[in-house]
């Protein structure tokens, strides 16, 4: 039995299968995202979604969806689905799936009378192409196969209504058509394996409306262009391949191409195959630079999330090439950020004051992965030049103390990763001396000093900060009942038990004694831990706001006051095999088992960016997320040494 395969009772039941999501991506920033039963729940959701960088840095969608009817004896049977007002779906396309399995590529079986029909969707590799490939299964007659495409030509954050601006001009291409509803967008080549009559029917579509944008408190309805319809003949056993791309194709080439992009896949035969995968969708290549996207369908490049995700996305599962590749746009980043230079690179945020820190962090871990000479020769003079620039204070927003300790000024503008803002002011106003802030400085000035010490002068001026830093820390944020202060501003202390103090307890070098980190350990397991993450709050704490939902108001409140982030879990879950050593395996197994059971859930294979922080801990925000992806396969990699062991 296929791993992440759905039947027929399951697919027919939109309450559970409209809250399933499917996404597929070029690699490039284009993607396809829908429901498993292919009806658009979302703003954002499209057959065919791409970046159109001469209009702007949004994602766009050209192709909404593509409605297929099976037409026998002159009966049409319609396998599409919309929504519409009043709770309406029409047509009523779901009832005819027998059976969805996305093990290789996303297949639907559907079955019409005696017709049975397979439908299978790939994403060309950096290409802005989806293929679709239709196999007829079995037909006792004559059978006809009609595509209806709804266009919408829009940024996946604004909506398209009927006008009378949107070009309804045409033109016939190699088995196919191309059009362009307005200036500034690419032509849409709608084209086929085979000869096919384009039969021109102008019409707007009224009304259809997205679900998820309306619990997220947002305008929820659009029309959406349908130039016409495609018509074919389709014989028992034969193959019919769609592209939807902005350039034309080689139409007796579509079967071969298909077939060839499928067989590239990764099968989602299991749990870490499934991760795996998801892993290389966060992959965002623009010509020479590469990125990751920090989660879909609406994350770009952050600076933070890149530098956090990249060792689980990339070493944790062998690919060690990609980590270089992705980190040699990285430090062009870094360097035009500490000499101030403009750069037209697509990363985002790097002035965030802990940012640098994580790449300390991440180089680290590359290092553990491959060696320390690897990391000293290809990364040994970033490591120095970064740090002289810390340490020297010229960075804007990270200020090195006499005491040893790194201070930051959060109070007007959020400077973590819990950046929720509300009225633009911080809803978690984190300030002065940050408890992940110090802890990654800690430990990146002893990896840094250690990496380097041959350079004795460079190694010798460290030595003589992070002397200072272990017992500051202690002595700042340690309190009397053995967990740490959240942050620290001259006489103000949060004593919100929250998880940024783990890092203190999992990162190699740590100001901590032993004691000290499982006192930590302790109470995130007490208080925190959840089955799908850790609590951004304990329930115990003031503020507990542990449900992401409503309007976006009341999502920006509760974003970081409750909710279970499973990143976390990462760092926790390392921590807690640091203390506890191989007895540890088997909970740290357990709690992987409750991600597997995502993996059928939600986003198909792959982890929302959140959870709700109480039962039954519902998956929120973006449909996937790289610092999530990226932290459970770091875990699974810990497991696998410290099962080898």
């Amino acid at each position: 039995m296929s791993y992440l395969r759905f039947d027929k009772t399951l697919m027919t039941n939109l309450e559970e299968s409209l809250t399933r999501e499917i996404l597929r991506t070029n690699r490039s920033g284009a993607y396809h995202c829908s429901t498993i039963v292919d009806c658009n729940t979302r703003k954002y959701h499209g057959l065919l979604v791409i970046p159109v960088p001469e209009l702007d840095d949004e994602n766009h969608v050209l192709l909404s969806s593509l409605d297929e009817t099976v037409i026998q004896h002159g009966a049409e049977f319609n396998l599409g689905i919309h929504k519409y007002g009043g709770g309406t779906f029409s047509p009523r396309g779901h009832k005819y799936i027998r059976e969805f399995d996305c093990e290789k590529v996303p297949t639907t079986i559907y079955r019409v009378g005696g017709v049975v029909l397979k439908k299978e969707k790939v994403f060309v590799h950096h290409e802005n192409r989806i293929l679709i490939r239709y196999t007829l299964v079995d037909a006792h007659s004559d059978t006809i196969l009609r595509l209806r495409p709804y266009l919408a030509f829009r940024s996946v954050r604004q909506y398209t209504h009927e006008n009378s601006q949107a070009n309804r001009h045409y033109d016939e291409v190699d088995n196919g058509i191309k059009t362009c509803m307005y200036p500034g967008y690419p032509e849409l080549y709608m084209q086929f394996s085979k000869n096919v009559t384009f039969h021109f029917e102008p019409d707007w579509y009224r009304g259809i409306e997205y679900p998820k944008e309306q619990e997220r408190g947002y305008d929820f309805n659009e029309d959406l262009y349908v130039p016409g319809y495609f018509e074919m003949s389709i014989k028992k056993g034969e193959c019919i391949t769609f592209s939807g791309g902005i350039s034309s194709i080689d139409t007796g080439s579509l079967n071969e191409l298909f077939a060839k992009e499928a067989e590239r896949r990764t099968p989602r035969d299991n749990f870490k195959n499934c991760l795996i995968n998801s892993a290389h969708q966060f992959l965002n290549k623009q010509g020479e630079e590469s990125y990751l996207l920090a989660g879909y369908p609406w994350f770009k490049c952050r600076a933070r999330d890149e530098f956090v995700s990249l060792p689980g996305l990339t070493l944790s599962i062998g690919e060690v090439e990609k980590f270089e590749k992705i980190m040699d746009t990285a430090v062009k980043c870094v360097y035009a950020f500490i000499n101030g230079e403009d750069s037209a690179l697509k990363m985002t945020e790097i002035e965030h004051p802990d940012v640098l820190l994580w790449m300390m962090w991440t180089v680290q871990q590359y290092a553990k992965f491959t060696s320390k000479e690897a990391a000293k020769n290809k990364y040994g003079q970033l490591i120095k030049d970064v740090m002289n620039y810390l340490v020297s204070g010229k960075h804007p927003n990270l200020e090195v103390h006499a005491n040893g300790l790194v201070y930051s000024n959060g109070r007007e503008k959020a400077i973590t990763w819990m950046n929720s803002t509300a009225n633009g002011r911080p809803v978690v106003p984190r300030t002065g001396y940050i408890v992940e802030f110090n802890s990654l400085w800690y430990n990146a000035l002893r990896f840094a000093a250690d990496l380097l010490a041959d350079d004795q002068d460079f190694a010798a001026g460290l030595q003589g900060i992070y002397e200072k830093t272990a017992p500051s820390f202690v002595e700042t944020f340690l309190n009397e009942y053995g967990y740490l202060l959240d942050y620290v501003d001259g006489n103000m202390m949060d004593w919100s038990v929250r998880p940024n103090m783990i890092f203190a307890a999992a990162l190699d070098y740590s100001p901590l004694d032993a004691k000290q980190k499982k006192g930590i350990v302790d109470i995130v397991t007490k208080e925190l831990l959840t089955p799908k993450g850790i609590r951004s709050l304990s329930p115990k704490s003031g503020g507990y706001n542990p449900n992401y939902v409503g309007p976006q108001i009341q999502r920006d409140y509760a974003y970081h006051q409750g909710t279970a982030w499973p990143w976390l879990e990462g760092f926790y879950l390392e921590a807690y095999l640091r203390i506890y050593k191989r007895s540890a395996v088997s909970f740290v197994e357990r709690q992987m088992i409750s991600y597997e059971d995502q993996m059928t859930c939600h986003c198909i294979s792959s982890i929302p960016e959140l959870f709700d922080g109480n039962p039954p801990f519902q998956g929120r925000g973006a449909v996937s997320f790289a610092m999530n992806v990226a932290e459970i396969l770091r875990t699974l990699n810990l497991l696998d040494r410290y099962n080898n062991q």
